[in-house]
């Protein structure tokens, strides 16, 4: 494989981004597929034919006529949730980062692998789960005053987690790194997430509308293990156009070359 070339763009440019996102998927499918799985795919399939099985099961004895207790809302229904949040945060940031590293690796021209990918993931989790819970926090605090600076901080830390995986600046110097290479691209970025997201909100509809669409043919289990992999792979090509979306503003900022952001952060 050899390296990508690019000459120095004078703005963040949405459709190479999104050129290059599907570019990495494309050379990366094992790689990105076999992460989604593990790290997205079979613990959503899991939740979800949970929490299936029991809608299921009150359906059933509503319709044979037996009583259905509602549920409680104990200190274990609560404990029960804060593990299983806890879980989806440790496993969603190991999944971003590894893809994350996997992205810049391939971009610089060499071949990404499961080994070096997790491994970085796994190295810089406590930092990842921090800088995510920043973030969720930040951006949900400004939402609940008003919409508008919950977006603002959601583009300006767009790409924190890229930075603090390539980087390692920590994870507040990682979030003013963010602001620095967003600034002046914020409206472009803005795009970017928007086309994304309702992309990825039309991709999960359909996905919805096919699960209950293949259940009478193939069963529920089959049917919510398709749904949960198909969504591990969308939630795939996020993190991988963030590392891209990352990689292009250092170019833009900085003229950066892929061979020397490599070097330089290795």
């Amino acid at each position: 494989m050899t390296t990508v070339s690019y000459d120095r763009p004078a703005t963040f440019r949405i459709g190479r981004v999104f050129g290059d996102t599907f570019n990495v998927l494309g050379r990366n499918l094992g790689l990105c597929i076999g992460l989604g799985a593990i790290f997205s795919g079979v613990p959503t399939f899991l939740y979800q034919y949970f929490v299936g099985s029991r809608v299921e099961a009150a359906i059933a004895s509503a319709e044979s006529g037996a009583a259905v207790a509602p549920p409680e809302f104990n200190g274990t229904y609560v404990l029960t949730g804060v593990f299983f949040f806890v879980v989806y945060m440790v496993l969603a940031s190991i999944l971003q980062a590894a893809l994350v590293r996997a992205t810049i690796q391939d971009l610089n021209g060499q071949q990404a692998t499961f080994a070096d990918a997790l491994s970085r993931a796994v190295t810089m989790i406590v930092p990842i789960i921090g800088l995510s819970v920043l973030v969720y926090l930040g951006v949900g605090f400004a939402s609940l005053l008003l919409l508008i600076p919950g977006i603002y901080l959601l583009v300006r830390w767009s790409v924190a987690v890229p930075v603090l995986v390539q980087e390692q600046p920590g994870v507040l110097a990682s979030m003013k790194r963010s602001s620095e290479l967003t600034a002046g691209n914020r409206w472009r970025i803005l795009g970017l997430l928007v086309i994304v997201f309702v992309a990825l909100w039309v991709m999960q509809l359909v996905l919805g509308l096919l699960s209950l669409a293949i259940v009478p043919l193939l069963g529920t289990v089959v049917a919510t293990g398709v749904a949960a992999m198909l969504s591990a792979v969308l939630s795939g090509i996020i993190s991988i156009a963030v590392a891209v979306s990352y990689v292009e503003l250092r170019y833009v900022k900085e003229g950066t070359d892929v061979k020397e952001l490599a070097e330089i952060f290795a």
